[in-house]
């Protein structure tokens, strides 16, 4: 092992480094928005087991998973069969950790010979010859949910392998674009395979080896020390999915028992539903890495994410359940580990709610709209998540719109953006007042972004958390969730959970995402601070009275004696 302090450091930044490139070129490259603007991609540098050592933050679960789709591609093809120059492509859900647009796409990195360590790019690629164009919402198994590339090569000895890129263009609605995005993830790797090649050419091979064994022995370290520090105990929650995509009417439920001990943190999902029949079963990688998120967030949220953070982790599955998929359940539609990781919250918050805020408004609520842009005559596919309003919590108010938890290095997509890509026209952009949960303090409140379509095309709306309400903690109230509204404001009016939606040329879509859960009880609040709500759109005058007691007059100033009146008659009520 290196004893040298400096080095490790200079090591540990130059991978960190490494993996940053990689991202920058991989958006400099890549053909789609939701890749360059969103920066849903998952990146990172790892050793030769596949634990990785560094990433570049942008979907969180998508590195850990990573790791996952590497050990068993290792399990799968024998590290000795992975010769240099060569790029694989993995897409079997069950390995891969995602659905079949999310390919993981990873290089081999060797010195003299020697397997050394990985490069791996994953992203959302726009079609792989899936049953329906853009995303598949109601899939009842794999073979209806694109084409599968267990661990093939892209590029062998560093010569592109035609038979598959050929497969990819043939049996791609939009070959040129998901062709490009794949080799801007190759392009990716290439970059990290360099990188770490002039690592150990410039300070050694072996010295290499042994800062990444420290890298993960020091992340492996900074957990316990953080887990020893956290309440021990066994606390159960569930939640749920408004419902598989099939029998829409029917909730889906996530249960997760969290028992900390002085040595590890398991999380249980036994009890969560089974033989869920839509597209909403998580493979086991994906329900690992969402676990491992919120693992990461409670024990050592402020270093860079490496395998060892993850050693005092373990998580338990059911095969078969929605959160352990088995071949062949359908896994397309993945919000399942979107909403999950609040579940592994909520079970916390029992034990320690002065750490973990109320729920978030629990979805990645995306809405992708695909047609024929009359501008080109050209089919068009264009997406963007919205943010959220997060939980309240003990040191105060949730923030306001911003993007899931499940997403932290992820942004949205700008006005301009979608309405330069495709027949769009945003009307309208901004928070929803009343949506976030009362308390003591507030939950933030959620966005809507309304769409006109310029042209006839279709909705699809991912949102799956629109029946059950953000929850709050410690007497605060829930918060309102998201819905879609189709036509707002005239007779044709719908209010509705996510789907898929075809719509007319003239008509409207808004997408309304949901508030943060409220901590502590609504009439704790300080008035100051409700008539800052009210000033600032948060909170309606009408809202404040009813959930604060806090009486705003029409000059906009707290009337003190109408709220003292008002707080004291529910307290003698």
């Amino acid at each position: 092992m290196s004893s040298n302090a400096i080095t490790l450091e200079v090591i540990r930044h130059s991978l960190l480094a490494g993996a940053e490139e990689m991202a920058r070129n991989l958006c400099r490259t890549a053909y789609n928005t939701v890749v360059y603007e969103i920066h849903d991609y998952g990146i990172g540098l790892h050793d030769a087991n596949g634990d990785v050592v560094a990433d570049a933050p942008g979907i969180a679960i998508f590195t850990r998973g990573n790791d996952h789709g590497i050990k068993k591609s290792i399990e799968y093809l024998g590290a000795e069969n992975m010769a240099p120059g060569d790029v694989f492509i993995l897409n079997h859900p069950y390995w891969s950790s995602a659905h079949t647009l999310d390919p993981l796409v990873f290089a081999p990195i060797h010195v003299d010979g020697a397997l050394i360590g990985f490069s791996s790019c994953r992203i959302h690629v726009l079609d792989l010859k899936q049953k329906n164009p853009g995303y598949v919402l109601d899939s009842v198994d794999a073979y209806e949910e694109g084409l599968v590339f267990p661990a093939s090569r892209l590029y062998r000895a560093g010569e592109p392998n035609d038979d598959i890129l050929n497969l990819i263009r043939f049996n791609s609605r939009m070959p040129e674009r998901t062709i490009g995005d794949i080799q801007a993830q190759v392009s990716a790797c290439v970059t990290g395979v360099r990188r770490m090649q002039e690592v150990a050419a410039k300070y050694g091979t072996q010295e290499l080896l042994d800062a990444m064994v420290a890298i993960n022995e020091h992340g492996e370290k900074l957990a316990r020390l953080a887990l020893a520090k956290l309440p021990k105990g066994t606390w159960s929650a569930e939640d749920f999915v408004d419902s598989d995509g099939i029998d829409r009417d029917t909730l889906v439920k996530m249960k997760a028992t969290v028992t900390i001990t002085d040595d590890e943190m398991i999380v249980d999902w036994t009890g969560s539903a089974k033989d869920v029949k839509g597209p909403i079963n998580l493979p086991v990688g994906q329900t690992e890495a969402l676990s491992s998120l919120v693992f990461k967030a409670i024990t050592t949220p402020d270093s860079p994410v490496v395998a060892g953070n993850f050693a005092p982790l373990r998580v338990v599955t059911e095969p078969g359940s929605v959160m352990h998929a088995v071949h062949p359940m359908p896994t397309f539609t993945l919000w399942t580990g979107l909403l999950a990781g609040e579940v592994v919250l909520k079970a916390l918050a029992q034990g320690m709610p002065d750490r973990i805020p109320a729920c978030s408004g629990g979805d990645v609520s995306s809405m992708m709209g695909w047609g024929t842009d009359p501008r080109t005559g050209e089919a068009w596919l264009e997406a963007t998540n919205e943010a959220v309003g997060f939980g309240a919590h003990a040191g105060g108010d949730g923030e306001d719109g911003i993007m899931h938890l499940s997403e932290p290095g992820c942004r949205n997509n700008p006005v301009e953006v979608l309405e330069m890509k495709a027949p769009l026209f945003i009307e309208s952009y901004g928070y929803v007042p009343d949506s976030g949960g009362a308390g003591r303090f507030r939950g933030g409140v959620g966005v809507n972004r309304t769409y006109r379509f310029e042209a006839d095309s279709t909705g699809i709306c991912l949102v799956y958390k629109t029946k059950s309400a953000p929850w709050a903690l410690e007497d605060g109230q829930e918060a309102v969730p998201a819905k879609i509204v189709l036509d707002g404001g005239t007779a044709e009016e719908r209010v509705l959970q996510g789907g898929t939606y075809p719509r007319p040329a003239g008509s409207t879509l808004a997408n309304v995402t949901g508030g943060g859960g409220g901590y502590g009880d609504p009439y704790e609040r300080d008035p100051q601070r409700v008539l800052d709500d009210v000033i600032d759109g948060f909170v309606t005058r009408e809202k404040a009275a009813e959930l604060y007691g806090v009486v705003i007059d029409d000059t906009l100033a707290v009337d003190h004696t109408a709220t003292a009146e008002r707080r004291d008659a529910r307290a003698t009520a």
